[in-house]
């Protein structure tokens, strides 16, 4: 039977552009046995492509079929909730390229969607367009609520800030496909063609990877590379089945792989 990965990049692979230690192992290790992964990412501004050259750059080699972007999940969505409709959209990259993918056509009057995304090119102009257009009956979707990191000279507000102002100003809530909703985290395992109970999320992220990964029934490693640390599990009212401190210290097969 056949298990596979959910992995998230910046924290687990990477922090910035430094490789984490032993990261590159672990990828190859999953070719050589053929185990299914692929890199499940909240960053809807870049695409496939993108992520897979910031990767070679480290020495990790993999394929674009290897990743599965928020932008992928949020252009899937749309389209089987609306085929060949519109959108406005702030965002940039990835985003726009999906969206042209499933069929949409992107819009200055009237669309049928606004979605939000990364970006740092849109201005508070197109903002206040998307607002009136929402007012006028359109829908809000973001591809992700994740954060500002909330550091000095940083370039990307986070998407939940640009989509806050936006419901604070039209009193509508957006809806987010990105990590930890539902919609990606299934969307991420049809892509790499396993059941539920195959799949493990590996994330150093307790609010996203391991809470999205906990909702729809797959089992969850923690890495304390990134974003969260042991000290923050009290805070939530879950918890992963494994905690590692790198993914370097990750061995196969896991504990749950053996058959019963």
């Amino acid at each position: 039977m056949p298990k596979g990965f959910l992995i998230d990049q910046d924290g687990v692979m990477y922090v910035e552009n430094e490789m984490i230690p032993g990261a590159d192992k672990f990828i190859k290790t999953l070719q050589k046995e053929g185990i299914p992964f692929t890199f499940m990412t909240n960053n809807s501004q870049r695409s496939p492509l993108d992520a897979v050259r910031k990767l070679q750059k480290m020495g990790i080699k993999v394929d674009p079929e290897n990743v599965y972007t928020s932008a992928m999940a949020t252009a899937h969505f749309m389209g089987q909730q609306f085929p060949n409709g519109t959108a406005f959209v702030l965002g940039e990259g990835g985003l726009i390229s999906s969206l042209h993918e499933h069929g949409f056509t992107l819009v200055q009057n009237d669309p049928d969607f606004v979605v939000v995304g990364e970006g740092i090119n849109f201005t508070l102009e197109m903002v206040r367009k998307a607002i009136d257009f929402i007012l006028g009956g359109a829908k809000l979707i973001a591809t992700n609520l994740d954060p500002s990191p909330r550091k000095a000279g940083w370039n990307n507000l986070g998407i939940a800030s640009v989509v806050a102002m936006i419901e604070a100003a039209t009193g509508k809530t957006a809806f987010s496909v990105g990590k930890p909703s539902p919609v990606m985290m299934r969307q991420a395992r049809k892509h790499i063609g396993l059941a539920t109970d195959e799949v493990t999320v590996i994330g150093d992220t307790l609010a996203t990877d391991i809470q999205g990964g906990v909702q729809v029934g797959y089992n969850t490693i923690l890495t304390l590379t990134g974003m969260s640390k042991r000290e923050d599990l009290s805070n939530f009212p879950f918890k992963p089945d494994m905690i590692i401190n790198s993914i370097a210290d990750l061995t196969l097969p896991l504990p749950w792989w053996e058959e019963k």
